[in-house]
């Protein structure tokens, strides 16, 4: 197959640069209120985590972090200009986020988690994420039921046959379930007790038989560590309502004892579920015994992650490998294990994408790419369209 040429354009909702600041200042110094208090901050650093591609109205629906509470925006692809959806009619101070929890339901209205950015001093001050829900017809937001009070739900996931939603909290790290259908809530319980840091991945996945895929992590009470096998792989099953906790994850690629921490999961529908971990390895799951395969490392030779991939029209999946401003275009052929770069992510006036957070694909070969965390500027979206 052919390599096709990217044309790659960076989409700038914010452009504040912040030089060295950040090195100088910021880093391990500046609390939850530093950043609230510094205007420029506030507005200006923004990153955006998820992403949502709804044919109907040809937009990309954004997830924003933003210590502003501006959390909710769109791209729309017609007019070519991002469109202010007026989440602050209904935003919360302590609203930090949309981090991998935009979701479309069978309705065709958009459902959305709210992740934090304060800290425990804060915890009783906070409310809790509630589900947001958007009728992009109507233009309506509405805030429905808080599942857990107190408690941000960093990931979601939906279940659009049962009318599920699945979310994945932090901190601490429950799972809860949501129903549309209902607008019941349900605690399902814990993957992990922080013991080893943070257990979960980016996002949780629903496989084909609607099971909740999920890391989870030993905690091992009796010794100073968890361990070097702690963070393994879990699913709920809601047909028989409990947590199927594998004793076993992912490998290291050189064989080494020990798990790997999922950075992602994903799902094809080709019988299999993948994960990614490990500067941004690839692997296969069996989703019904919890085996796994290693398959490759994209970028083995310096930092790098796979936080997101999206499939296209052409059976191919489509991600980013690499980080920290050094980032190439990724097709990877899932069913043989095999993979290539497309090219390095770059814009005409020389801005290179600092790490891909979450990537999505429209319907003519055009993908988005949210950038996320970068030190020195604002976060832009990322458009690469294959010719």
């Amino acid at each position: 197959m052919s390599t096709p040429a990217l044309r790659i354009r960076s989409l700038k909702l914010q452009n504040v640069s912040f030089g060295d600041q950040w090195d100088k200042e910021v880093a391990d110094h500046w609390e939850y209120d530093d950043f609230k208090r510094n205007p420029e901050w506030r507005k200006g650093w923004i990153s955006f985590d998820c992403a949502l591609y709804s044919s109907d109205d040809d937009r990309i629906y954004l997830g924003i972090t933003s210590f502003d509470s501006d959390i909710f925006k769109a791209y729309d692809r017609r007019l070519g200009t991002f469109v202010d959806l007026g989440y602050s009619r209904i935003a919360n101070s302590f609203d930090g986020k949309f981090h991998r929890s935009l979701v479309k339901a069978d309705d065709g209205c958009l459902y959305a988690a709210i992740a934090l950015l304060h800290d425990v001093d804060k915890f009783h001050h906070a409310p809790g994420s509630p589900i947001v829900k958007f009728d992009p017809r109507s233009g309506s937001l509405t805030k429905l039921a808080i599942p857990l009070p107190h408690v941000y739900i960093q990931s979601l996931a939906i279940d659009a046959s049962r009318e599920m939603l699945y979310g994945l909290c932090f901190a601490p790290e429950f799972v809860v379930a949501f129903s549309l259908r209902t607008g019941e809530a349900r605690n399902l319980g814990l993957i992990g007790t922080g013991a080893g840091g943070v257990t979960q991945s980016e996002n949780i996945l629903v496989d084909d038989e609607g099971c909740v895929w999920s890391n989870w992590s030993l905690t091992r009470a009796w010794q100073g560590s968890p361990g070097v096998d702690s963070i393994r792989l879990c699913k709920y099953d809601p047909r028989a309502d409990r947590f199927i906790f594998f004793d076993r994850g992912l490998p290291y690629p050189d064989r080494r004892y020990g798990t790997v921490k999922p950075e992602a999961f994903f799902n094809f529908h080709d019988g299999f579920i993948y994960a990614s971990g490990y500067n941004g390895s690839f692997y296969r799951v069996d989703p019904h015994t919890g085996e796994t395969q290693f398959l490759f490392t994209p970028t083995p030779d310096r930092p790098s992650r796979l936080a997101a991939l999206t499939q296209s029209d052409d059976g191919f999946a489509y991600g980013v490998t690499g980080k920290k401003g050094r980032c190439e275009f990724l097709r990877i052929d899932y069913r043989k294990g095999t993979f290539e770069k497309l090219g390095d992510i770059c814009d005409d006036e020389g801005a290179a994408l600092w790490q891909c957070h979450h990537i999505v694909h429209a319907t003519d070969r055009t993908f988005y790419i949210c950038e996320n965390d970068h030190p020195a500027r604002s976060s832009y979206l990322w458009e690469v369209h294959l010719n």
